[in-house]
């Protein structure tokens, strides 16, 4: 994107993972009022509960989101409520349905 093209914009999604991070701190570009950050997508070690087994060891893909965003307009609960809705987004995603 030019510079003029982000004039218009209240937000931004940036993919910080396309080069191999798995995360870091995006930083508004003003006037808008947030930001989303992608990290790289890896396989990670994560902790599943399962009725029948307890608590059980799995290997995942793993994907870090960092938010950022003005608390002039926006409040932490809005924020993490906000963050929530894209996890849950994300998790339940068909690969193979249109988007």
């Amino acid at each position: 994107l030019q510079p003029d093209e982000l004039q218009s914009g209240t937000f931004t999604v940036t993919n910080i993972g396309s080069l191999g991070s798995t995360m870091g701190t995006p930083i508004i570009t003003q006037p808008q009022v947030g930001i989303l950050a992608t990290g790289a997508i890896k396989k990670r070690p994560v902790v599943i509960e399962d009725d029948d087994l307890g608590d059980i060891i799995a290997v995942r893909h793993i994907m870090y989101l960092s938010l950022s965003y003005d608390h002039r307009i926006i409040d932490g609960a809005m924020g993490a409520s906000f963050l929530q809705k894209v996890v849950a987004e994300l998790e339940d995603h068909d690969p193979e349905e249109e988007v």
